[in-house]
Formats: structure tokens, sequence, C-alpha cells
């Protein structure tokens, strides 16, 4: 028998598998118990998992597996039936629950699946919310660079700083190699390079305006990209081995230029947008992006806000220079118009004061002579130097009224006047005229037309003898019609005078009068003219009659101050006129009818009256109107005294003179001798009646001499028979005011 040098194995094979199987069993065992610990734990903590039963369900499942593999260690050897029925129980539950669970998952995966696509579907619509934020994150970035460029661009009102800081604050923001602005020359077919980036002194080449690229670029609003090639890009050096960067131009609105005519831009443009043209480095991948092209366009329409502010401002500081250039030529213009009425006020003054002087010699010493004995030859030759003094006379006073009128400082002197007695004076003054041409005068007053009215006496007689003396001026044959009746509501509506349209009430009415004559007549084409100073529409007829070619004039003006309207129509040469005019006139109340202020009536030639042993002192410094007025108070019989100077007056009078006729000019000599002879005599009754004597027709004068407590006011040149007349008002009324 042969020795063997092998060991013998521990356990034979079949035992050692068994013993593998044991340990395996053991451990998966453990694992079944571990995992269920571990799903209760999930459970726990898990508090929105949908599925808990199942995982109860999964559990069972695992422990009763777990059962079977612990219960299986027992099964190796030799077991009881007790053992064999326990193992066989374990494998029917671990049968039944496996085959559950897997029913179940059946329906659970289709809801794990539904659940992977919302996850994925979330997962999506993160990234987008992503993607959106980030483009929110864009825009805003964009706006701060818009508010910021908006900002350097609109801090300044210069339309070259606004160019230039556009061009530096893109090319900052955007990082760019070159910008560049293009604008239209005065002709309106080329773009002229204008501003740059990068170059200090742009060589202001020009390309023509109709070329394609920039025709596709002023058709659109938005930015668009173009050919690095192009004529408008051709603005940088060659890249060498680099590409060009891309290129994009954007139109800029400009203006209606031709409504601002700013200094170097054209005056009327075909094309009302410049150019704007911006590149990329040449050394980069860039490209442009959404929100840089947006930027672009934002600012180009900002710049054009700011240049139509720019525009509109330059266009107001020419304005406004323009404006005080023309004030300061309308304040010089002002002054001097204004020294000149001064000047030309002053000067009437002195002439009319000057001129009424030697008018006063001539109308009183020829009124003088025309009452001594006379042969027929001497009282006509008497009577035509009073005829031409007192025309003279009414020339100054024309040309005196007519500056005031100018001037606007001409009132109306409204009082109660007899406005009858208005007329009889009128025809009273006319007659002479009418008696040498033979002339028949027919006057019909309206039963209506009140005696007594509120008005500027003096204006309306002067109105009425101007266009009554026309009349009869260029009248040869015929007759002469005047009617004056109260103007009726209807009769306002006067398609001739359609302008005029006046108000009925009860305190006033309106005097409608008319003056007809069979005269020359006129065109009625030259009927305007008539009412032009110093227009004459019939140089032939008016040379013949004589005249200044200022009465209608200034009762145009005298009407339209009493709210009136005058015209005149005729039809034709050799026809006659029609002049008529509508004034308004006051009523006055009826307690006053029968009491109606003092009104002069100075009387006509009449010899009989006698003022023998009336003691007058006159006090004049200019010895010819002294000598004058003495020699018309020593013809009316009176006991004259005459005084040269202001204290031999005050020297002179006594109570035993009744009146004191002074000079007053515009010096205060006279205003202060009637104040010291109002001192002088306390009692009123033993005080003279003391009148100015006086050339100036200034309403100043009128005022200055009531307030110095003067009885009156008689305007130069004076006849006898104003003088006459003078004296009665006088001693009857013991005050006298002559309308000025």
């Amino acid at each position: 028998m042969e020795l063997c040098n092998c060991i013998d194995p521990q356990w034979p094979a079949e035992e050692l598998l068994m013993r593998y199987q044991y340990i395996s069993d053991f451990f998966i065992a453990l694992a079944y118990f571990s995992i269920p610990l571990e799903l209760i734990y999930f459970v726990k903590k898990s508090a929105v998992f949908p599925y808990k039963w199942v995982l109860v369900q999964f559990g069972a499942f695992i422990v009763l597996c777990g059962a079977t593999h612990l219960i299986s260690l027992w099964t190796f050897t030799t077991h009881t039936r007790t053992v064999a029925m326990v193992m066989t129980t374990a494998k029917v539950f671990t049968a039944v629950v496996s085959c559950a669970t897997a029913l179940m998952l059946v329906h659970i995966i289709p809801d794990l699946l539904s659940v992977k696509t919302r996850e994925l579907f979330l997962k999506n619509k993160a990234a987008e919310l992503d993607r959106e934020m980030g483009r929110i994150r864009t825009q805003e970035e964009t706006g701060r660079h818009v508010r910021m460029l908006t900002h350097e661009i609109r801090s300044t009102l210069d339309r070259h700083t606004i160019l230039k800081t556009t061009l530096i604050e893109l090319g900052r923001t955007l990082d760019l190699e070159e910008c560049a602005l293009w604008m239209p020359t005065r002709t309106g077919l080329e773009l002229q390079l204008s501003y740059t980036l990068r170059q200090q002194n742009p060589v202001g080449y020009t390309v023509p305006i109709h070329l394609p690229v920039i025709n596709q670029v002023f058709s659109s609003n938005r930015a668009v990209k173009v050919s690095p090639n192009s004529p408008v890009a051709r603005l940088r050096p060659h890249a060498g081995k680099f590409l060009s960067g891309e290129v994009v131009a954007v139109r800029v609105p400009l203006l209606h230029l031709s409504n601002f005519q700013i200094y170097d831009w054209p005056e009327v443009s075909t094309r009302n947008y410049a150019l704007m043209v911006l590149m990329l480095p040449s050394d980069s991948a860039r490209q442009w992006h959404a929100h840089e092209l947006e930027l672009v366009e934002v600012v180009a329409d900002q710049v054009a806000v700011a240049l139509s502010h720019a525009a509109i401002l330059e266009e107001s500081m020419r304005a406004r220079d323009l404006l005080m250039e023309q004030n300061v030529a309308l304040d010089l213009a002002r002054r001097e118009a204004e020294t000149a009425i001064c000047a030309r006020n002053d000067f009437l003054a002195v002439m009319n004061h000057e001129m009424r002087t030697p008018m006063h010699a001539i109308i009183a010493l020829s009124s003088l002579l025309q009452e001594t004995e006379l042969t027929a030859e001497q009282r006509l030759m008497v009577e035509t130097i009073l005829k031409s003094s007192n025309l003279l006379s009414t020339l100054i006073n024309d040309v005196l009224d007519l500056s005031r009128l100018e001037d606007g400082n001409l009132q109306l002197d409204a009082s109660i006047f007899n406005l009858h007695d208005v007329f009889r004076e009128v025809i009273s003054l006319i007659k002479p005229v009418l008696s040498v041409k033979k002339l028949p005068l027919s006057v019909h007053l309206s039963p209506d037309l009140p005696v007594y009215a509120i008005g500027d006496e003096k204006r309306l007689m002067q109105t009425i003898l101007n266009v009554v003396g026309n009349a009869v001026k260029f009248s040869k044959e015929g007759s002469i019609c005047i009617t004056a009746v109260v103007a009726k509501p209807e009769s306002f509506r006067d398609d001739r005078v359609p302008e005029f349209l006046p108000v009925p009430s009860d305190d006033h009415f309106y005097l409608r009068v008319q003056v007809k004559d069979s005269g020359s007549g006129i065109n009625p084409q030259d009927i305007p003219n008539l009412f032009t100073k110093f227009a004459q529409s019939q140089p032939l007829a008016t040379r013949n009659a004589g005249g200044s070619g200022l009465g209608l004039a200034i009762c145009k003006r005298f009407v339209n101050l009493m709210g009136g309207q005058i015209w005149i129509e005729s039809e034709g040469i050799g026809k006659g006129c029609t002049a008529t005019f509508i004034v308004k006139l006051g009523i006055p109340d009826r307690k006053n009818e029968s009491k109606p202020p003092f009104v002069p009536k100075l009387p006509g030639n009449n010899g009989l009256t006698d003022f023998a042993g009336l003691k007058v002192l006159v006090m004049d410094d200019n010895g010819v109107s002294r000598t004058v007025t003495k020699g018309l108070l020593v013809h009316l019989g009176c006991d004259i005294a005459t005084a040269s100077s202001s204290e031999e007056c005050l020297r002179i009078v006594s109570h035993e003179h009744k009146v004191v006729f002074m000079d007053v000019c515009t010096s205060m000599d006279g205003y202060e001798v009637a104040m010291r002879i109002n001192e002088k005599f306390k009692k009123r009754q033993d005080r003279p009646l003391i009148v100015a004597l006086t050339g100036n027709t200034n309403k100043l004068v009128k005022e200055n001499c009531m307030r110095v407590g003067m009885d009156g006011l008689i305007l130069k040149p004076v006849s006898v028979d104003k003088m006459r007349g003078v004296l009665l008002e006088l001693l009857e009324h013991r005050v006298l005011f002559e309308t000025v």
C-alpha cells in the first residue's frame, strides 16, 4: 500500500457547497431585512411621495423573500416536517406578494414616466426662463446704455457737440473700431463725411446719395447690415490678415431744414436723413447682437430728437437776436418820434402864439377900419383883408387841431348848449358868401330835434361849418339844402357805412345832418381821398375856390370822436354832392333844460353898443398887440390904461378898474399877476374881472387860468365885434371862457 502525501479536505465537496449556500442565504436574508428599514425611513421622511402603499407592499415582498432565505438555513441539514411546512408557507406568501407587486408596477410605471416627462418639461421651462431673464438683463443693460447715451447727448443743445458725443459714447459702449456720420450736402444729391470717431480731421469726401446701399438704409427704420467694402464703410485701414468686422448703418431723421435754414445745413434737402455707420473691430469674431442693433436704432432716434431741439434753439436764438435788434430799432424810432413830436408841439405852440399876435393886429385894425367912413373901393379892400385874415386864422386852427388829433391829445369839451342856435350861427356866418354867389339856402330842422343837447359845441359847429362851407365853395349855381333830424334806429343800418353800429339809449340821441348841393360834384372813385389831409380830388375847382385840404380830414376825426360817422355821395362830375354825418349827443336832465349854462354869442356889427366910462386895464409885453387891444377898447368907448409888465400892472390896478385884460403865454408872469390881484382885493365885488387874452390853444392854459382865479379866457385874434360881445357877456355874467 502506497503512502500518499495529500491533505484530506476538511469538508467534502457537497458539504462545502452547502456551506457556501448557507452563508449566502444568511447575507441575502440580512440584506432583505435591511431594505425595508431603509424604505420605512424614506416614507417617514418623504411627506409628498404619492406611492407610499406601493412601498409598503414592496417592503412586504422583500421581507417575505428574506424570511424564505432565512428559513432555508434549516433545510441544509436534516430537518423536521415543521420546518418544511414553514418553508412552504413562506414561499407561497412570497409568490403571492411578488405577483401583486408585479401587477402594481404595470400601473405605476406610466405614472412614473409622466412624472419624468413633467420633469423634463419643467427643466425646459426653467431653461426658457433663464433665457428670458437673460434677455431682460440684456434689455436692462441696453436701457441703461440708452439712458446714459441720451443723457450725454442731451446734456447740450449744440448740434456739433451732440453729434460728436454720440459717436464717442457709441464707440465706448459697443467697443467699436470706427463710427461715422454722413450728412446731406446743400444740393441734396450727395452725402458728405462730417463726423468720425477715430479721425480727428475728417477728410470730407462725398458719396452719391442714390447708391443702392444708401437707398436700402434710408428705406428702413431699422439698423441694416452693410458690406464692409461699401463706399460708406471705407473708413479704416486695410485689415491685413484679419477679416473686416461687421458693419451696420442706420438712418438719422432730420427736420425739414428749409423751415429752419441752419447756417451750414442745406436749405432744402431731398432726403431728410443723415447716415450713421458703425463698425466692429477687425481682429475679433464678434457679431452684431439684436440688443446692440436695438441700442443703435434707439440712439439714432434720440439723436434726431436732440438735433431737432438744437435746431429749434438755434432758430429761437436767432429770432430772439433779431427781435432784440428790432426792439432796439423800434425803441430808437419811438424816442426819435417822441422827440420829433415834442419838437413839433413846441414849434406849433410858439408859432401859434407868434402867428396869432400879428393876426390879432391885422383883424383888429381891419375891423376898426371897416367901421370908419370908407369909399366903396376901400371897403371892398378892407373886407378882402378881413376874409383873408379869417381864412388864415381858420387854417391855423385846423393845423393845431389836426396835430392834437394825431397825438390823441384832443378831448371833447362836453357841455349843455342850444342846438338850434348852432345852426343859426352857421347860417349867419355863411350868409355873406351866399349873398355874393347868389345861392339860395334852405334849412330844415325836424320838429323832434331837441333844443338843448350835451356835447362839444365848438367841434360840432366847426364840422357843420366845414361841410356847409365846402358845399358853398364848390357851387356856382343851383341851391344848398341843410337837413337836421334825429336819426331813427332803423336808419342806423346803412349799407354805405356798414362798420357804423350805434347803440340806442335813453340818455343820448344821434343827430343826422345832411348837406346837399348842386355844385361841381365828384367822381365816385375819388370820394375816399376827400378825407385824406392835404388831398384834393379836384385841383382845378379847389384852386379856384381856395382851401387847405384839411377841412374834411379834421371833420372826420371830430365826427369819430363824437361817436359818429361821415360819408359823401355823388353821381359824378357836375351832378352835385350830398354830405351826411351822424354824431352822438347827450340829452340833458329835464330840470336843467330851462336853465342852460352860459354860452357866449358874439353879436353882429352893432355900432350902437357903447361902453363909455368903463375903466379897463390892458397888460401886454408886446407893444403892437397892446396898442391894437387898446384901439379896440377905445373904439368901444372904454377908458383904457395900459401896462407893459407885471410890476406896472400891479402898481396901476385899482378897484376903479372893472376889467383887466392880460396877455398869457407859456410863462407864469400872467398867472402870478392874477394871483397877486386876487390877494390884493379881498372882496370879490371890489376886484376887477381878470380875462386872459392869449394865442395859445393848449387846454392847460385854460386850466391854469381857472386855477389862479381868472374870470375869462379869450383867444386871439379879436375883432371889434368879438370884443364888443366879450364885454357884453362879461358884464352880464361876470365869466367868459372861450372853448380852446
